[in-house]
């Protein structure tokens, strides 16, 4: 288990060290950081299942300011981790990302002083105008410092509590891996009703019925479903951008013909 939790914290450090030197490009979304994991540990294919279905439980939760709910990136990770290296199925898997989450986020949180203690020197550095230090000890503080805290919880979770989990799941009576299976399947459920909540506008619900009809009664697949509001979508766009296009353009003709208006005026 060493090797493996030697691997899992790799693999968070890696994600965090490339999303940070391109800018937040968002590679520490589920969808991403689960294949990643799943490939390392030799098992992409429930890397890209856990993938998809964490990014839905995790689709409406975001850290705003200093708030963060839940922390997806080391969930997604720990979670895919126990469930290969366990053998647990994937509902089990997922039922156990948001508790973990949860769990992670309390734990960073607690850094937070640390770091901000740090403001003053970072303030003084910069104020000094020399770029090229400033340049590199930040790079060097976030690839090192900034992740160590997530980097430790990680390997120490998956080095002595992959065991200890896979011995809780196997003397789980029947009746509780059902209900950690019908947990997973809510909260897939739970993750886009709270990314819906924010989304939702009387100009746009209608799609969600359309959504549904298309999928309980049609029989649509969701790729299908998927590459069918992709269309709709960009035509929505496209034609919103040429109604204001069009808008801007017959603001400026009548913007001119009043100028010529008051000139011949004069």
């Amino acid at each position: 288990m060493v090797q493996s939790a030697l691997i899992v914290a790799f693999v968070y450090w890696l994600i965090m060290a490339v999303d940070y030197l391109i800018a937040w490009q968002t590679l520490t979304r589920p969808i991403v950081v689960a294949p990643v994991t799943g490939l390392f540990l030799g098992d992409l294919h429930t890397g890209i299942i856990m993938g998809a279905s964490l990014e839905a439980i995790f689709m409406g939760i975001s850290a705003i300011g200093g708030s963060v709910p839940a922390d997806a990136t080391s969930s997604s990770i720990l979670a895919v981790a126990f469930t290969i290296l366990s053998g647990a199925d994937v509902e089990t898997g997922l039922a156990i990302a948001m508790p973990i989450g949860t769990l992670m986020a309390s734990f960073k949180s607690m850094t937070t002083p640390i770091y901000a203690a740090l403001s003053p020197y970072w303030e003084e550095l910069a104020a000094s105008g020399n770029m090229k230090s400033f340049r590199i000890q930040t790079i060097a503080f976030q690839l090192t410092l900034a992740n160590i805290t997530g980097v430790l919880i990680l390997f120490f979770s998956v080095a002595y509590g992959t065991t200890a989990l896979e011995s809780l799941l196997a003397s789980m009576p029947g009746f509780v891996t059902r209900g950690l299976a019908a947990a997973s399947s809510m909260m897939t459920g739970v993750g886009y009703a709270i990314l819906l909540s924010m989304l939702w506008t009387k100009e746009v619900g209608g799609f969600f019925f359309v959504g549904y009809v298309l999928a309980k009664y049609l029989g649509m697949d969701s790729l299908s479903i998927a590459i069918l509001g992709a269309v709709i979508a960009i035509t929505s766009f496209m034609n919103e951008k040429r109604y204001i296009d069009l808008k801007n353009s017959l603001s400026s003709k009548g913007a001119a013909a009043a100028a010529n208006d008051e000139e011949d005026f004069f």
